[in-house]
């Protein structure tokens, strides 16, 4: 006869659990097409613990023609996990928005949460954002921009936008020189009235009417010519096999912050490329979590 015996398990509970929160709405600005209200979106991971979090606002990438929320999950979760509320949203791109309206949105979503802060059980003073290709670019712009009141356009403007870090993960700087280090015909690409970024800043013909030469548009939308003293710290990261955004952008940001004597970090990732598995390993989640839990913990 066999006699069957428990197993007893002791487990080491250290492991935070945690809840996710789905499309809360932040914001609903005019689209430029339609001249009607666009509902954007926030996903929201929160561990359940019963403090205030610092949080996470991460700005998903797609060459500023998609803005995917549901983005970068293991990432998100990662710092999650690690004791931070993280926050994704959907902002304006092409065709319903130009610059610098998805910059207008990343504000209205720190705003939101601050406005928010008491029902999420986030810490208002305590925020980074985070972003990825052309979401890094907008979490690098939203840091130099800083106290410019300017963008802030929308609901909650009895509450601030700024934030205490900015991760950077292989963002464009410079609109102009996104190809770079590349060949010269992947150059002419770029160069083009019908590439993503000259759209995202000139807008869709004939509905939108540039008030300005791209040049001028180049040097207005670049997070380097914003940098002052309200500018908070960064961590800037970039894979050297990177076949979409040039390195060479996240190099030209690094050295324009540190001229400027700000608090900044860079890495370049070997053999990482444009996105992918690279980018979720412990080693990249760890610099992510150590840099926020020097800043923003």
């Amino acid at each position: 006869m066999t006699t069957n015996t428990d197993e007893i398990l002791e487990i080491d509970n250290q492991k935070v659990e945690v809840a996710a929160y789905e499309n809360i709405t932040y914001s609903q600005p005019i689209g430029r097409l339609t001249d009607r209200s666009i509902n954007l979106k926030m996903d929201i991971l929160k561990p359940r613990v019963d403090r205030k979090l610092p949080a996470v606002l991460y700005i998903p990438g797609g060459g500023f023609i998609r803005s995917h929320k549901e983005s970068s999950i293991q990432q998100r979760l990662a710092l999650a996990e690690a004791g931070y509320l993280v926050a994704s949203i959907e902002y304006r791109t092409v065709p319903s928005g130009k610059f610098p309206d998805a910059l207008v949105d990343v504000k209205s979503a720190i705003r939101f949460l601050k406005a928010n802060a008491e029902k999420y059980g986030l810490s208002r003073n305590k925020i980074a954002v985070m972003g990825a290709s052309a979401g890094g670019y907008l979490a690098a712009l939203t840091g130099t921009t800083n106290e410019h009141t300017s963008f802030d356009l929308g609901d909650f403007l009895e509450e601030d936008s700024s934030v205490n870090a900015i991760i950077d993960l292989y963002g464009v700087s410079n609109l102009g020189n996104i190809a770079k280090d590349f060949s010269e015909e992947t150059q002419k690409k770029h160069e083009s009235a019908a590439s993503s970024e000259a759209l995202f800043l000139n807008g869709i013909p004939p509905f939108d009417d540039p008030q300005d030469d791209l040049s001028k548009l180049i040097q207005k939308s670049d997070p380097a010519v914003y940098i002052s003293a309200d500018t908070p710290p960064f961590l800037i990261m970039h894979g050297d096999k990177d076949q979409i955004v040039s390195p060479s952008q996240s190099s030209y940001l690094y050295d324009a912050l540190k001229e400027s004597g700000i608090s900044a970090k860079k890495y370049i990732v070997k053999n990482a490329e444009h996105g992918g598995s690279y980018w979720v390993q412990p080693e990249i989640i760890k610099i992510f979590v150590d840099f926020l839990d020097e800043h923003i913990n």
